[in-house]
Parts: C-alpha cells; structure tokens; sequence
C-alpha cells in the first residue's frame, strides 16, 4: 500500500476547471484504488508521492523536504503560458515574473502529467522539460455526478434555471474571458433570435480576467435570447446540461475542459472550434466549426433535423466512454507505480 498526498488550493476560487479536475481525481483514486494507494489531502506528512494540482508558492516549499525523504513529486499541468496570456491581465513586469515561476515550478517536478498530449512537444521543445518525465493522462468525470436524468427531472430543472421547453437552447459553460469566445457567442445569438443561449460562469480571476471591463459591459444589455446565469453551484450543474440541448464550446484555447466532458456524460451534442488541440482526445466525435457562419449553420441543423441531433449525441456518448473511471483509474494505477519505480509511462 503506497500513500499519495494531494496538494492543491484550487478551492480558493470557485467555477473553474483545475477545481473540478481535482475533486474528480481524489475521489477517482480513493473509490477505485483503495487497494494500492491511501489519499491524503493537503496533509503535512511524509508520504510516497506528492502530486501537486496547484503551483501556490507554498507548495514549492515542501519540495526540500520531499527530497530528503525520498517522497516523488508530481505536478499536474492544468496552464502553460500560453493559456494563460488571454486568461488573465497583469503587468507586463509581472507577468514575466509569474511565467518563469510557472515553469520553474514544473521544471523542479520528477513528473508531469498534462491532460492533452497536444502540449507535451511545446514542453519538451520549448520549454526544455526532458521527455521521460511529461505523461499524458485525460481528465475524468464520475458518471454518478454527471448522467441523463428522467423526462420529469428535466422538468423540473428547466424551471429551476426558467428555460423554456419549446426552444432550443444552448449552452456555454465556462469562465468569463476572451479566450473563451464569449465575443463571438453574443454575436451568434444575436444572429439566431428564434433559439435561446446560456452562459453558465463568472469572472473567476476577477478584475485581472482578460477582458474584464470589455466583457462586463456588453453582459448587461445581452440579447433577448442570451442570458447569463452567473456561477452556477457545481452540484446544480447536472440539472443545467440536461435541461438544455446542446453544449457549444467557442474557446479558442484550451487543453481538455471538464465541461466537455460532463456535457458528454449527460448525451449532449458537443460543438467545439476546430482546433489542433482537440485532435488526440475528442478525435472526430465532436462537431466542429472553423468561423461564425458554421456554427450557426451547425447549430440550425441540430435545432431543425434530429437524426442530425440523435447522430451527434451517440458520437457524444462514445467519446464519453473513452474517459471511463475506470479506464482512467487504470492509467493512473499504472502511472504512479511507474513513478515510484522512477520508470517513464504514457497512456497513449
């Protein structure tokens, strides 16, 4: 029996996906693992492997200790610089100084997981991490959190959230910033006033989001069809993506959102951006559109022809299943073992 501790203060803000992704994998690795590894959160012990989810300052102080007595690191890539140049607004001095602390964070690691393979090449290459070290292992969502629900529990939370059941409706689950295409889904219900859109988050970086003031100002006057419902409390959200139709996704940036993967829990057409990033984990289940005019396209077809829609919900469901807990418990059995052997290892 091996015992991990996992470090993370990802709880001091809410609505977003680092948060989400470490209450996933707690409870993945204490329900389906309890026969090898002991989980321990945030505890000041000595354990096996430290597996580091956020990069606060004062985790990297534990790291002189982890090394005396002989305890892995691992940290989990949930940002590169990349994704966070249009998540948050900081001074130019600033942010320089926080990049290189971000990187010398993973660089003092034994390992690295990232959640998309699409990144370990730009960490290899660009950022100079040795190769042995970077995995990659998908996020996981529990399918008794997230699921289809009954025809009177969609009901019911089509009134919780004041949905109308004779529209269709769309749905955007994200933080409030301008990687994440909101521009361009305020213009596309604006272009469609016979369906419904929703925006499920908030500003999770507050004033430093990017795009803040901008973003701030057109949420108050949205068009009639759009609304935004603020942060919605997580136990909620299975009750929100059952009582839509669809999960329209318009980032221009991500490495793999757990809201697609709850939207596909719950059988939901999922309508992403066509981006490389997407290509080693949705592969070619979900719908995609390169601009403006294909999303609507795609979307008027999904509101209009339902073997279009059926079609799209089943590859949903298959993407789904590739990320089954158990599936993913296995890499991660597999994984940690491989790191206290100080062995490399790859899901893929």
């Amino acid at each position: 029996m091996y015992t991990i501790n996992m470090l993370s203060k990802a709880d001091m803000a809410k609505g977003h996906g680092v948060l989400s992704a470490y209450n996933e994998q707690v409870d993945l690795i204490e329900s389906l693992l309890p026969e090898d590894f002991t989980v321990y959160t945030n505890q000041r012990k000595r354990c096996n492997i430290n597996h580091y989810h956020t990069i606060n300052p004062s985790f990297l102080l534990t790291l002189p200790f982890a090394k005396l007595n002989k305890t892995k690191t691992v940290v989990y890539v949930h940002f590169l610089p990349e994704t966070l140049e249009k998540s948050i607004r900081l001074p130019k001095f600033a942010k320089l100084i926080f990049y290189q602390y971000v990187l010398f964070f993973y660089r003092s690691m034994d390992r690295l997981v990232t959640v998309n393979p699409y990144f370990i090449d730009l960490l290899v290459n660009k950022y100079k991490i040795q190769r042995h070290k970077v995995s990659y292992i998908p996020n996981v969502v529990s399918k008794k959190r997230f699921h289809n629900i009954s025809s009177e529990e969609k009901e019911s939370a089509r009134q919780l959230f004041h949905i109308h059941e004779d529209r269709f409706t769309v749905l955007c689950v994200g933080q409030l910033q301008h990687r994440k295409g909101i521009f361009d889904f305020i213009e596309i219900a604006k272009s469609m006033p016979e369906i419904d859109f929703l925006w499920a988050g908030d500003f999770s970086f507050g004033k430093i989001s990017d795009g803040y003031e901008q973003i701030r100002k057109v949420i108050k006057k949205p068009p009639k069809n759009l609304r935004f419902l603020g942060l919605v409390d997580h136990a909620d959200m299975n009750r929100l993506y059952n009582s839509t139709h669809m999960m329209f996704l318009p980032s221009f940036e991500e490495l793999f959102p757990m809201t697609i993967l709850e939207a596909m829990k719950c059988g939901m057409p999922i309508l992403v951006r066509d981006l490389p990033i997407y290509d080693n984990i949705l592969f070619h289940y979900s719908l995609r559109g390169k601009d403006n005019g294909e999303f609507i396209q795609i979307i008027r077809q999904l509101a209009n022809d339902i073997d279009y829609y059926n079609n799209a919900a089943r590859q949903s469901q298959i993407c789904s299943d590739l990320y089954s807990e158990e599936k993913v418990a296995s890499y991660w059995k597999h994984y940690y073992l491989s790191v206290l052997k100080d062995r490399s290892w790859s899901s893929t």
